[in-house]
């Protein structure tokens, strides 16, 4: 039995029909050359066998004395998590993003383990599907990529390879019995007093903070998001729309710029997000600003959150696409040197604390005009060598993140490869027509490669 974190328990508090709160990624396979017939039917059988899943995903939420903790489910169904469908004709990408769109429309049953996964076949190209979703709560971004190319290998003849559900990972030593009471109670009073010692340091940058943005007009403070198409509320029907695009013109445009991969990343977004608001005729006065999250990880564990943020001006004001990456850098830098400063614990409590409104807001509706930021950009570091799964080599691997009521837009991308995977979710009835971003996406790249004479 584990005690949620409180980081953790915010993700099931936030959690309502229209806003679910897990996160997810779609895993894109091309049929290995021996493969039969009954290659996919052989592959789910596999997969159902595997019936006795590791932790965290045997893991069930239960409350006791008012608390949630994680405990272990004694009646585990792997037909509840696991199912095998099949893409209706003409089997393209676009029945792949609608089965997923729909799919990610739907809560996670919290009296079961909080995750379950599609083995989805008939898309063209001799190719399968893999979508697994989990809860915030039972792990973040970069917990579930880690976990999920584990699982994978480099080596197209190993087959037998387990789901991701059932993939040991090496046990370390835990203490027991007394001692494991002694070094609980030692962990909680150092982590007390950590807390209480970053008091004068956040007192330091709050007032740093409310100085600086009455001066730099393209700094960002708390509350300078604008409202937009973006900050309305919005409903459980969810769109995803993925794209890979090369990463190496991403790399070529940033050493152009002396710029690295992030700022041009976001510099694309704040340009696809221009060019959408033009074509809604929505497009704010005031630049966008972007909730950018910074893994704060320092080991290989896969539970739970660590997690801090930055808020970067997008320059969504600015036409010219030299101009507003000028300005996308310039905010991204003054963010980073605050953090150089601070423990990881000053970290954590500066984004609760700059964020807080923000996030009450989210629960309770009752002051829509906080808005620390518009958007939510997050880019999960993912692997560099080909992969395989039992002798089905990995095409792509794109992200399906989190819609929030008035943060109607994720984009989440990750690397694989020499390839950037963007997955883009968002309302479907708030955001009309959103897959014209991935064009908007290219658009940007291209401008950028324009503006540094690559084109």
């Amino acid at each position: 039995m584990k005690a949620l974190s409180p980081v953790d328990q915010l993700f099931l508090f936030l959690e309502k029909r229209q806003q679910p709160m897990h996160v997810a990624g779609l895993q894109l396979f091309s049929y290995p050359e021996d493969a039969g017939p009954k290659y996919i039917s052989d592959l789910a059988q596999q997969m159902r066998e595997c019936c006795r899943p590791v932790r965290p995903f045997n893991q069930r939420i239960e409350h006791r004395f008012g608390q949630p903790f994680w405990v272990e489910d004694k009646h585990f169904d792997i037909d509840h998590h696991f199912r095998h469908e099949a893409l209706p004709k003409p089997g393209r990408i676009r029945e792949l993003l609608s089965l997923v769109s729909a799919e990610h429309s739907n809560l996670l049953d919290r009296e079961r383990p909080l995750w379950e996964a599609h083995l989805i076949e008939g898309i063209r190209g001799k190719r399968f599907a893999l979508y697994t979703k989990v809860h915030h709560s039972m792990m973040d971004g970069i917990s579930a990529m880690r976990m999920g190319m584990r699982a994978l290998s480099p080596d197209p003849n190993e087959r037998d390879l387990p789901p991701v559900w059932a993939h040991e990972r090496k046990k370390r030593g835990m203490p027991s019995g007394a001692v494991d009471a002694v070094s609980g109670l030692a962990k909680l009073t150092a982590g007390l007093s950590k807390q209480v010692a970053t008091v004068p340091a956040l007192a330091r940058e709050v007032y740093k903070v409310s100085q600086k943005a009455k001066k730099d007009p393209d700094y960002v403070s708390i509350f300078q998001a604008p409202h937009s198409l973006l900050n309305e509320r919005i409903t459980g029907s969810r769109r995803f729309a993925a794209q890979s695009y090369s990463l190496p013109r991403i790399k070529r445009i940033g050493a152009a710029f002396g710029c690295t991969v992030n700022d041009i990343v976001l510099a694309v977004c704040g340009s696809a997000l221009r060019d959408y608001l033009i074509s809604q005729n929505e497009l704010p006065d005031k630049p966008l600003i972007a909730m950018v999250p910074v893994s704060l990880r320092q080991d290989d564990s896969a539970e739970g959150n660590q997690i801090a943020t930055i808020l970067a001006n997008l320059g969504t004001h600015i036409a010219d696409p030299q101009n507003r990456l000028r300005v996308i850098k310039a905010s991204v830098e003054e963010a980073k040197a605050r953090y150089r400063g601070m423990s990881p614990e000053e970290i954590l409590n500066f984004t609760a604390l700059m964020l807080a409104p923000t996030f009450i807001n989210l629960m309770t509706g009752l002051a829509p005009g906080l808005q620390a930021f518009n958007v939510i950009i997050s880019n999960v570091p993912g692997p560099k060598e080909q992969l395989y799964w039992n002798g089905a080599k990995l095409e792509g691997m794109y992200p399906v993140s989190i819609a929030l009521d008035r943060i109607a837009l994720n984009i989440t991308l990750t690397s694989y490869g020499d390839q950037l995977e963007f997955g883009l979710i968002g309302c479907r009835r708030t955001l009309p027509s959103m897959q014209r971003m991935l064009d908007y996406l290219e658009n940007g790249i291209h401008e950028l490669e324009v503006a540094a004479g690559l084109r």
